[in-house]
């Protein structure tokens, strides 16, 4: 149990939390919550005894320990393998005593404790984690110094995964993780056996996760039950807003019918209308409440010119002499196109990007641009190239400048205001602007002469809730065409029409949804493993592996019926809570209602994950 009481805490003279209050049972999963600079990192490093609270008291269970992602890993020449398992820090040290140590009785209480921590397996456990995490498997021998910062910090993760703590502490788990990755810890979490304590602005992940929530606001701490849309959906029910979202509902689903009704005839588009009528079968009334208190931004739309805008046709591309990273490539980009890459980091995702942006050309074919095309470019790494010294009028008025180098203020500020920069805001130095507001600059240069298609790089890596929220509303209110690199599920299920699928140097369409593409992932990983696995007793033993163990088609008969009956009840829960009226029940019915979707939820993810394994084999 982790019990928070009396808790206040100040940097200089602002109070940060004050008098806070709140007790965590034993297996609850907690996203902790608020806008960035409301204290949830803070809280965290009161919680785990990085920082002293002015008064009060923090305190867990003496049979318990805490952990958390460190974020100062030592440079080190051991291997990946080696530093996640020297993060059990019994474990090792139990291991460096067998070597020394030499009375009997004590070298056997020594195996004896190795046993109960599961040490013999823990190498094999080490290594799920890290592949999990996106490393290949003959990266593990590889020296830990060897790796940037986003992969060190995976690390760092799968260290503090490995120690399996009584109570973890995650703080953004999913900063330096790709779709793929997040999906695998999605699924890590949810069998998590023990006390989580979640931030995170990835609504996805805590909507999985999570079944409690802890807002910290107005330096309070409120404890609620539910995941993340619970909370919101509950905050607008407290506040009487439940009408005006429904109606702000209403009118979204209006625009997103419009384009279904605009393309369902059309064969050539008759992918891209499902996938909006799935999202429109998904909208929620919590994505209108979000919606309600964001910045709003607008993308200006382009003037129409000719399909495909894009014609790529036969290429290989690389970099240097190097062999190519993509072989083959042929695809066309239409001017009301809305496309999704997919594929592990460094499968070329972005060599596909600066491709389309025309900053890197062909090895051998062709690429065919329109002569009037004009690109919008957002790249994660573009944050670190802004002037820090300068104002965002000043970068912006620079954009616009005229050959006699002047422009209209005017005109600037309203390009500016167009993006949530009041005057005072523009004028700030770069230096002393948030990452999300870093973010909404950078979207603001790359739209201003109004392009025909935006190249999003990772576009949410600096923005909280609320904001991406703002970006997916300015997106699907943007004419033009779109191609996006993104790890949050949520942006890319209601923005992307078509997923192009980046793997082993081809570029082809995954036809399905992102449901579908977990599956494929998880399949596609255990496919890996089990052909790694093969090679490795063929050359320990000289011979192929034994033929694969035959299914039991009873044991399969009863996992599929399972999740069938599973699917089942998830979607009569989902389409009791989005009913009108929901809300107005009594508390303690709701709260039923939701804690069976969750534990559904999860089961249905537990039975869908088991019957991978036997079909695997």
């Amino acid at each position: 149990m982790l019990n928070i009481t009396d808790l206040h805490y100040n940097i200089g003279q602002r109070t940060i939390i004050e008098n806070g209050n709140v007790c965590i049972q034993d297996g609850w999963r907690v996203g902790v919550i608020g806008h960035n600079g409301a204290g949830k990192s803070t809280l965290f490093k009161l919680i785990s005894g990085d920082l002293d609270a002015d008064s009060g008291n923090v305190s867990i269970s003496s049979n318990q320990n805490m952990g958390m992602v460190r974020q100062d890993m030592p440079e080190t020449e051991d291997s990946l393998l080696d530093v996640v398992l020297a993060a059990n820090v019994e474990m090792a040290e139990l291991w460096k005593r067998t070597e020394t140590e030499t009375d009997g009785n004590k070298i056997a209480e020594i195996f004896q404790r190795l046993e109960d921590l599961d040490a013999y397996s823990a190498p094999s456990k080490a290594s799920m984690l890290l592949t999990g995490l996106g490393f290949k498997p003959e990266e593990l021998s590889m020296p830990f110094s060897s790796f940037s910062g986003g992969w060190r910090m995976r690390v760092a993760l799968a260290a503090a995964l490995f120690v399996e703590p009584e109570i973890l502490l995650l703080d953004e788990p999913t900063n330096h993780l790709d779709l793929e990755a997040i999906m695998w810890l999605e699924d890590y979490l949810l069998s998590y056996r023990y006390t989580l304590l979640i931030i995170s602005h990835d609504r996805e992940l805590l909507n999985k996760c999570i079944d409690h929530v802890i807002h910290v606001d107005k330096k309070q701490l409120t404890l609620s039950t539910g995941n993340y849309d619970t909370f919101e959906r509950e905050r607008a029910l407290k506040a009487g807003l439940q009408q005006k979202m429904h109606e702000k509902q209403e009118a979204a689903r209006a625009h997103m019918q419009a384009f279904v009704d605009r393309f369902k005839a059309k064969a050539s588009k008759a992918r891209q209308a499902q996938s909006r009528m799935k999202a429109l079968e998904k909208m929620d009334i919590v994505d209108a409440v979000i919606a309600d208190r964001t910045i709003q931004f607008s993308f200006p739309n382009p003037k129409q010119i000719p399909s495909p805008m894009i014609s790529i046709n036969h290429a290989d591309v690389g970099y240097g002499d190097d062999d190519p990273i993509l072989k083959r490539i042929h695809r066309n980009i239409d001017n009301d196109d809305r496309i999704a890459l997919l594929g592990a980091n460094g499968e070329g995702k972005s060599t596909l990007m600066k491709l389309i942006a025309d900053r890197l050309g062909v090895m051998s074919g062709e690429v065919t641009r329109s002569d009037k095309l004009k690109i919008g470019y957002f790249s994660q790494h573009q944050t670190e190239e802004l002037d820090l010294n300068s104002t965002p009028y000043l970068e912006m008025y620079s954009l616009f400048r005229d050959k006699n180098g002047e422009a209209k203020e005017h005109v600037v500020r309203a390009k500016l205001g167009a993006f949530g920069f009041s005057r005072d805001l523009a004028d700030n130095k770069i230096r002393d602007l948030s990452g999300g507001e870093k973010a909404r600059l950078l979207f603001a240069f790359m739209s201003f002469d109004a392009p025909h298609l935006l190249l999003l790089d990772e576009p949410t890596n600096h923005l909280d809730i609320d904001t991406r929220e703002a970006l997916v509303q300015a997106l699907n209110a943007y004419e033009g065409a779109i191609v996006i690199v993104s790890h949050d599920p949520n942006m890319v299920e209601r923005v992307a029409d078509r997923l192009w699928l980046i793997k082993d140097g081809a570029c082809q369409d995954f036809d399905g949804d992102l449901s579908d593409y977990r599956k494929f992932t998880i399949q596609s990983r255990r496919d890996e493993r089990k052909l790694d696995r093969k090679k490795k007793d063929k050359t320990k033993s000289g011979v192929s592996e034994p033929a694969k163990k035959e299914m039991n088609p009873q044991l399969l008969a009863k996992l599929e019926k399972e999740v069938e009956d599973l699917e089942k009840r998830k979607n009569k829960l989902e389409t009791i809570i989005n009913a009108d009226g929901f809300y107005s029940k009594p508390q303690n019915e709701i709260d039923k209602i939701q804690n069976d979707y969750t534990k559904t939820s999860t089961e249905l993810e537990t039975s869908e994950a088991i019957w991978l394994a036997e079909t695997a084999g």
